[in-house]
């Protein structure tokens, strides 16, 4: 049980350290603020496939590839939902509530940062599962590449927080709570390891979805707005290419 807790405490301490190394990198023109969101979303596209949506095909038959589908299209139908939920959670911005009214990009901020928080629900999931069983090495590697994975994810979510105008301290809380996220799934996945294992092929999924939807209808049109469409396409397939290699390397 204590190295559940501690592992699980590390996931979540990998995102903190992305964010405070967010911090460093806050200040750029806008040019390389849509290479670093094109990064981003090649990141949460690899993060997608490689480490939810393949893994969630793995777990179920063939005739089973539906509850992957069904995932998928609830996770994005979720989101876009919270898509017209956004514009009423200033209170968690910190934003000035009528200046949260006309600041469209703080509600795609809003909606990015919940695709990540509710992607590590799963990824704690599957890092207490593997505690549940019998191999601890292969429950640490897990967990060892979960926790490479959120280092940069703690590190693409601090600079749209602060240019959408949310002040650096509430951009911390909010960013450290997308990793309590993944603590809790930790637990929850150890001490009801038979239960989340029947659930895990759709919350994978599910997760995946609202990924998948964020990098399509947010991160790469508002990326291809400003005339470096060509900088952030590149970014986006080393973003891709970063992921995999990790995921490679950690296999």
């Amino acid at each position: 049980m204590q190295l559940v807790a501690m592992t699980a405490l590390g996931i979540g301490g990998a995102t903190v350290i992305g964010s405070l190394l967010g911090f460093i990198f806050q200040k750029i023109p806008h040019k390389w603020n849509d290479a670093i969101m094109g990064f981003a979303a090649g990141v949460m596209l690899a993060a997608a496939v490689i480490g939810l949506i393949i893994p969630a095909t793995e777990m179920v038959e063939a005739s089973g590839i539906w509850i992957v589908g069904l995932g998928l299209i609830a996770g994005a139908i979720f989101l876009n939902l919270m898509d017209k939920v956004t514009p009423h959670l200033h209170h968690i911005s910190g934003v000035d509530e009528e200046e949260h009214k006309n600041n469209h990009d703080l509600n795609k901020v809003l909606l990015f940062v919940m695709a990540i928080a509710i992607h590590n629900l799963p990824e704690g999931l599957a890092a207490g599962m593997a505690f549940g069983g019998e191999d601890v090495g292969n429950a640490l590697a897990v967990a060892a590449g979960i926790a490479i994975q959120n280092i940069p994810e703690g590190m693409i979510i601090i600079s749209p927080m602060i240019l959408a105008g949310i002040k650096k301290r509430r951009t911390f809380l909010i960013a450290l709570s997308t990793g309590l996220v993944e603590v809790l799934g930790t637990f929850i996945g150890y001490f009801a390891v038979n239960i989340a294992g029947s659930i895990l092929p759709f919350a994978l999924a599910f997760a995946g979805g609202t990924m998948l939807y964020v990098v399509g209808d947010e991160m790469i049109p508002e990326t291809h707005s400003h005339g470096y469409e060509r900088m952030a396409t590149y970014s986006l397939i080393i973003g891709f290419f970063v992921m995999l290699m990790m995921d490679c390397l950690l296999a």
